[in-house]
């Protein structure tokens, strides 16, 4: 798969948008096509209209969420407590343009971030709550974890080399040797579990609100079935204190659980600030943050 998008992605543009709902969708030609205020790396998004969006791949790696969320959101979506996309259409590769793409129906709100949110500690629940009903959705032909899930939902041992040459990248500048004694914890803490629904990728940024409460989930493409150890991490990227208190024990799950999200958390922060900790000091900082709570949660809880 392609993890990186090509330099064509500038080309998926308003004007690109146009041409194609011309081509395929000529009912919704001459609606005005808008870029969304916060954009994503995975997918461009584009607001179609009044009601409607338009999200195209930007690279061949993120094909595959395209067909998923059509098949699967329709059936998860009566069983889930908060709204997340509608796929009204689906579009095929045309235009110049390579990959199949979809139109949705527009879900108000703003992306969540902490000057958004009434309560956090609120927040937190109903982010929990979510997960927890996700979870209990039918699972029959769901889409195991693996490669279109970018490995989410398996064991994090898929990362074990990437995370052991972080390990080494980072010598000095973090706390390695208590770092690894949490990826050794994650990795030992195997999952046996029943295969449930993750949404793998539960972040500020696929959050909606609305008078600062959570209203809508978006983004599915890295969902499946499988372990949701790795729906967990964001009670390090977004919460801490009373907040990452109520996510946890609204969520509950058991040591390995948590064993395995701190993993997930931790191989990602690692990941990212050994590319930019001697290029960027505020993401780094950020990054520094979430690993210096994940060890000191490993110390606490394990």
């Amino acid at each position: 798969m392609v993890n990186t998008p090509p330099d064509g992605r500038a080309g998926i543009d308003a004007a690109l948008v146009r041409r194609l709902i011309a081509a395929q969708f000529p009912q919704w030609a001459g609606l005005p096509v808008v870029p969304v205020e916060v954009d994503g790396w995975d997918n461009r998004t584009y607001r179609l209209g009044d009601d409607m969006s338009v999200r195209l791949p930007t690279a061949s790696g993120y094909v595959p969420a395209v067909d998923k969320e059509c098949e699967w959101l329709p059936r998860l979506a009566p069983s889930l407590p908060l709204a997340v996309p509608t796929v009204l259409a689906k579009g095929a590769p045309g235009e110049g343009y390579p990959f199949p793409w979809s139109v949705r129906g527009w879900l108000d709100g703003r992306t969540s971030s902490p000057e958004r949110i009434a309560d956090m500690a609120q927040f937190a629940v109903a982010v929990a709550d979510f997960l927890l009903a996700l979870q209990r959705c039918d699972t029959t032909g769901g889409p195991a974890a693996g490669e279109h899930s970018w490995y989410r939902g398996a064991s994090p041992a898929h990362y074990d080399e990437e995370t052991r040459r972080c390990l080494a990248a980072l010598e000095g500048r973090v706390d390695t040797e208590r770092a690894a004694e949490v990826w050794e914890s994650a990795l030992a803490a195997e999952w046996r579990g029943v295969p449930v629904w993750f949404h793998g990728d539960i972040a500020g940024g696929n959050l909606l609100v609305m008078d600062g409460k959570l209203t809508a989930v978006i983004d599915f493409g890295t969902s499946g079935v499988g372990d949701p150890a790795c729906d967990l991490v964001i009670a390090w990227t977004m919460f801490s204190g009373d907040s990452r208190d109520a996510f946890r024990n609204t969520i509950g799950q058991d040591d390995g659980m948590w064993a395995r999200a701190r993993g997930w958390a931790l191989w990602k922060a690692m990941l990212v600030l050994s590319e930019c900790i001697d290029t960027d000091e505020e993401h780094a900082t950020t990054h520094l943050r979430v690993i210096e709570e994940v060890l000191a949660d490993h110390a606490r809880f394990a």
